[in-house]
């Protein structure tokens, strides 16, 4: 079926720019797309992981390492939520999800690709990552840093939302060696957080911001969603005036988009409906560039597509770097996904299956993908373009390609729809560009990858 909110591109021979948003998943996070990722692959992620760790795919030397941990438990899920949560889990369960994730490691750490190694970045995701208690926190990553010792790393993030933060909590969570709180804000109207689903309301995140303040955590980042159910332009406006006043070191903000596994989703279905009750893809993008304006003119910088930080000299966002640059990213928990040794890997995507695999004594990988020499390059590409510029010059010293010349077809459309800024070494996108690069990368795609959704 045709989709009538898809009209084509008329200034040039471009993909046909989305109007409405309809469901899917729009942002590129990886590539290729996960659907590429197969069990059939699993057998050679299980080979890599009894190989020492790459030290050069003729163009790179040795990968740092970094560690994804998933925790999938939340008070309540969002209506837009797509990841893989769990509301539903006693004490009981949770205890044996943690004790899981450590017999994961465990087997990991013994690996030679792991073996020895100090990882540079950590990340705890979720679902809430705060949900746990402080006891449980401690156990969890006492563990963890047995297996793996953290001294080397240079980032520990961790993902919490505002109203599971108690002042003890808080204080547990800094001490346990966070150095970048990231607050699932997203709003601060009560009625659009209660619409769309989330656990807080406004008066919980001035409380923890003001405590997590007060102790000293070195970076704080809080989280906005343009575009959400009942979202006006009035709310966002007062949204980031009340952002702007907390003065973040860094804050990221994403489009609403409506995967399938959603409960917005859902709800199109069941009444029949092609089109989300959210924002239009033109007008998420404005609030975005509103919001990165106002933020501009008290001295922050626009980093990425979806970040604007107060000093890029102290926030380095060293994970997101790892990730777009190709480095090893040891995930453990159910549904993470990583990458070792030139291999895309995720595990298990629901929570028995997970934990059955796992007391088992395997390694609960579902899905695997391994990555051949020329998609290394377009990943990188794509993704860190995604930060708005990169180096033709560094891409040309680490593949032996110059990607001016590599997608000069890519980039030549890019230049003439606007998006492109000039430039020697620095290939980069305009605002307008950044702002709706994910529709942009599908360009770069091999034609086997294109998936047909543009946003």
């Amino acid at each position: 079926m045709t989709n009538p909110a898809a009209v084509p591109n008329e200034n040039s021979s471009g993909p046909p720019i989305q109007k409405e948003t309809t469901a899917g998943n729009y942002f590129v996070a990886n590539y290729p797309p996960f659907a590429f990722w197969k069990k059939e692959a699993v057998p050679e992620f299980l080979a890599a992981l009894d190989r020492p760790p790459v030290t050069n795919y003729e163009y790179r030397i040795t990968n740092p390492l970094g560690l994804y941990t998933h925790i999938p438990f939340c008070r309540k899920r969002c209506h837009f939520c797509y990841f893989k949560v769990y509301t539903d889990k006693d004490s009981a369960q949770i205890r044996a999800y943690i004790d899981a994730v450590l017999r994961e490691l465990t087997a990991y750490a013994g690996k030679p690709c792991i073996s020895g190694r100090r990882p540079k970045f950590i990340y705890f995701g979720g679902g809430t990552p705060s949900y746990l208690s402080p006891d449980q926190l401690k156990f969890l990553t006492d563990g963890m840093k047995a297996l793996l010792p953290w001294d080397e790393a240079e980032e520990v993030t961790f993902e919490a939302e505002p109203g599971t933060l108690t002042d003890h909590k808080l204080k547990a969570i800094r001490d346990l060696g966070v150095t970048r709180l990231s607050l699932g804000i997203e709003h601060f109207d009560d009625h659009i957080l209660e619409i769309n689903g989330r656990a807080h309301r406004s008066k919980e995140i001035a409380r923890a911001y003001a405590y997590a303040r007060e102790i000293g955590f070195p970076q704080i980042n809080i989280d906005l969603i343009a575009g959400m159910v009942e979202e006006t332009e009035e709310k966002w406006k007062d949204t980031v005036a009340k952002a702007v006043e907390l003065r973040p070191d860094s804050v990221t903000i994403y489009q609403m988009e409506v995967p399938y596994n959603t409960g917005i989703y859902q709800q199109m279905k069941s009444e029949g409906k092609l089109v989300a009750p959210v924002a239009d893809w033109e007008t998420k993008r404005r609030w975005v560039n509103y919001a990165y304006g106002e933020f501009e003119k008290i001295g922050y910088t626009v980093t990425s597509t979806t970040t604007v930080v107060r000093d890029p000299a102290q926030v380095k966002f060293v994970y997101r770097q790892g990730l777009f640059s190709g480095a090893d990213v040891l995930s453990v928990g159910v549904a993470s996904f990583g990458h070792l040794n030139g291999v895309h890997y995720q595990n298990h995507h629901d929570f028995q299956p997970y934990l059955d695999a796992v007391n088992a004594g395997q390694l609960p990988v579902y899905r695997a993908y391994v990555v051949p020499r020329d998609e290394h390059y377009l990943r990188e590409f794509m993704l860190q373009l995604k930060l708005g510029s990169v180096s033709a010059n560094a891409f040309a010293q680490k593949f032996g390609a110059d990607p001016r010349v590599q997608f000069a077809a890519p980039l030549a459309s890019l230049k003439e729809q606007g998006f492109l800024t000039n430039g020697g070494d620095r290939i980069g996108l305009t605002r307008d560009g950044l702002l709706q690069v994910d529709r942009l990368l599908q360009q770069f795609f091999k034609p086997e990858h294109k998936t047909g959704r543009y946003a």
